[in-house]
């Protein structure tokens, strides 16, 4: 086993384990397979590799999924849908009692360098696939760490105080879908590997019915586009040059993402606001704001 993980981790991760005749494995595995590293830890989850005849990666939660607005059994489907479509692995086993996941290990390609044309083409993909019954709420989001925040004992950056009122003016500008797609919701960099030459999506424990704007918003305040790569992306996604209107959802949504990321971040993390990347990110929140307000 491994002693870097905390008790309850280490504990939950050997009665999964333990239950490796229930893996939908194929082939069967023949024996238990055994843990051999960590390849992430945190406070949201941590993802452990094991290997008996082949690989797999089972991931633990660190936190429990209703205080974060997430819906393991709808994770579960999504996964093998994707799976299925060919941009995920393929999920083999899934314990909500002991907040475990396990699925196929992914050997990630020598180069990563992403391609735009291929985050456009996987996320075109993700919003293909069927639709589930949990909706993502961003307003519900933000009230749930506002909530958590009222426990905080340092006191919140006055900047982002200042953006707060301006932030949830946009909500009531989101445009809600009338259909709404399938969405990751979390397609950061760290979570599209290349393995096998392919892109795939991997962590899609916040997936949720939403608007594909947020998944944009996402990659492009995620990965910190430029604005070069962001039109390139969004007229790979689109099929055409983004118009006017378009553009101005985007920046919407990157403002909603960017405000919802801070709030993560203290009131999960409880990062100090002193902390460096905390006033970056302000920042950043800022200059998306300005751009809405200069947008037509």
């Amino acid at each position: 086993m491994i002693n870097a993980l905390p008790s309850p981790v280490q504990h939950r991760l050997e009665q999964t384990l333990a239950q490796w005749r229930q893996w939908q494995c194929q082939p069967a595995l023949s024996e238990a397979p055994k843990a051999v590293g960590i390849l992430g830890g945190g406070i949201s989850n941590f993802t452990i590799l094991v290997e008996q005849e082949s690989r797999f990666v089972v991931r633990i939660d660190g936190l429990t999924p209703a205080t974060n607005g997430l819906n393991r059994q709808v994770e579960w489907h999504a996964l093998a849908a994707a799976h299925t479509a060919g941009i995920a692995p393929r999920p083999l086993y899934f314990n909500p009692e002991l907040g475990s996941l396990v699925c196929d290990f992914l050997p990630p390609d020598e180069t990563q360098e992403q391609c735009i044309q291929d985050i456009a083409m996987l996320l075109r993909g993700i919003h293909k696939l069927p639709a589930r019954h949990h909706r993502l709420d961003l307003g519900e989001r933000i009230r749930r760490y506002e909530k958590q925040l009222e426990h905080r004992e340092e006191p919140l950056p006055g900047a982002l105080a200042a953006c707060t009122d301006r932030v949830l003016l946009l909500l009531e500008q989101a445009t809600q879908p009338d259909k709404p797609v399938l969405c990751h919701n979390d397609l950061l960099r760290a979570n599209r590997l290349y393995s096998g030459g392919k892109l795939w999506a991997l962590d899609w424990e916040y997936c949720a019915m939403g608007s594909p704007w947020y998944d944009l918003a996402v990659v492009v305040s995620g990965d910190d586009l430029d604005q070069e790569h962001t039109a390139q992306l969004l007229h790979a996604y689109l099929g055409h040059a983004p118009a006017a209107p378009e553009w101005k959802m985007l920046w919407i949504y990157s403002a909603l993402y960017r405000y919802i990321e801070l709030l993560w971040y203290l009131a999960l993390q409880k990062c100090p606001p002193e902390q460096d990347f905390i006033p970056d990110k302000i920042v950043a929140l800022e200059i998306v704001l300005a751009r809405i307000d200069k947008a037509p």
